[in-house]
């Protein structure tokens, strides 16, 4: 089912696979995201979720600067923050940075060990070409789920569109 988000500095259209649900992000403690996505079919004391958030850049940062201020941030709350793979990833009109990230967590008294997959979007507004606007799509699973998840969230990644008014 297609969804739109219109919580973001660029308004977007994406599909979620089967499996996934929206979910309003105060529901999930994620007050700062924008749009919440979970897979409660695979919830073993972690659910797995996509979280969306977005912001416009007072000027084109690299999307590189973007992912490594988004460590920072994790650093802050997290442990053993450790990151894998990083790649360009998106299209010309749309260009991305992606990374995959694995972190400790406190959860409960007890270390949660988490695998996240981050990709970065740099989107011109449809209705102000002069705004640009970083998007940020996180994958958050533990290891086991994150192996099975990977290949839906590509999917999902390439579900994502501007949303353009008629």
């Amino acid at each position: 089912m297609s969804t739109t988000v219109t919580a973001l500095p660029v308004p977007i259209r994406c599909t979620l696979p089967d499996g996934w649900l929206s979910v309003p992000p105060k529901e999930v403690n994620a007050d700062n995201a924008a749009f919440v996505a979970v897979h409660p079919g695979l919830s073993k004391g972690f659910t797995p979720s996509i979280t969306m958030t977005g912001h416009v850049r007072a000027h084109d940062a690299p999307l590189q600067q973007v992912a490594e201020e988004s460590l920072a941030e994790l650093r802050a709350g997290a442990t053993e923050v450790r990151v894998g793979e990083r790649s360009e990833v998106g299209t010309a009109d749309n260009p991305g940075f992606a990374q995959a990230v694995r972190l400790v967590l406190p959860y409960g008294g007890k270390p949660l060990h988490l695998v996240q997959r981050q990709a970065f979007f740099s989107m011109r507004h449809p209705r102000d070409p002069g705004s640009t606007a970083v998007l940020q799509v996180v994958l958050s699973a533990l290891p086991d789920q994150f192996v099975r998840l990977l290949d839906e969230f590509h999917e999902f990644l390439t579900t994502i569109r501007p949303e353009v008014e008629r």
